[in-house]
């Protein structure tokens, strides 16, 4: 519990740095548009044609395909695509991703998709909008419990949703220091969070990051989003420890 509020007792008397780095971050980051093409697709493999596999991935920039030229090339697509060679299935893909987005935006969010049939795996990838806006605890547990339990609405018993592991934001290269550590710090206790909701839910897997951010090819032009080749690094890993990991569940 003490552990949970270090972020913001080391972020106090630091707070007058803190807010004039945030300020110039935001000032002198370039700004990168979300993905503009359709926001779903069908990656139909030849062996097995209708053998389908619904994939949704709901959450901030990278689902919005900030960094990348198209939403083929954002996680959910490339999750899809990773899923689709492993498993020699055709894969159904929808993307639901904003800019900026928060843990709580997603419920407003999903009224969307309840029309639709559903899902096999869910990718909820959040996080560093939360972090940077040092989210509270027990807010960001809250929504958390409120969005796992309106997406079982959506799912099959065999269903998985995939918690993405919040970025390690010390390494993220737009970040200046002391910001980058203390946003760290505050990312590692949301991620805890994940971590904790996942083992005590029976369809929920949590998968660290698993990007490197230190690779320059693996960063987006503006040093806080990664790159195509990020995305797709971090797609395989997420595929190959869902694999891994769901027969536990």
């Amino acid at each position: 519990m003490k552990f949970n509020f270090l972020p913001e007792l080391v972020a106090a008397p630091l707070y007058p740095l803190l807010a004039w780095q945030g300020q110039r971050t935001r000032a002198g980051t370039p700004r990168l548009p979300e993905a503009s093409d359709q926001a779903y697709g069908r990656l139909t493999h030849s062996n097995h044609p209708v053998d389908n596999l619904r994939v949704l991935g709901i959450g901030e920039s990278p689902v919005a395909g900030v960094g990348v030229a198209n939403y083929k090339e954002a996680i959910t697509a490339q999750l899809a695509l990773a899923l689709a060679n492993k498993l020699d299935v055709t894969v159904e893909w929808h993307a639901l991703g904003q800019n900026g987005a928060r843990l709580a935006w997603a419920r407003t969010a999903l009224p969307d998709l309840r029309s639709m049939p559903a899902w096999d795996v869910i990718l909820v990838a959040f996080g560093v909008n939360d972090t940077t806006s040092f989210c509270s605890v027990n807010s960001y547990r809250a929504e958390l419990h409120c969005l796992l339990d309106e997406l079982q609405t959506m799912m099959e018993p065999t269903s998985i949703v995939i918690l993405a592991g919040v970025p390690p934001m010390q390494v993220f290269p737009a970040l200046p220091s002391p910001l980058r550590q203390v946003l760290d710090m505050k990312a590692r206790v949301l991620d805890q969070i994940n971590s904790e909701m996942a083992a005590s839910r029976q369809q929920v897997l949590h998968l660290p990051f698993a990007a490197n951010l230190q690779d320059v090819r693996q960063m987006a032009e503006d040093g806080y989003h990664p790159s195509a080749l990020g995305v797709s690094i971090w797609a395989e890993e997420l595929a190959k420890t869902f694999l891994q990991n769901r027969q536990e569940k």
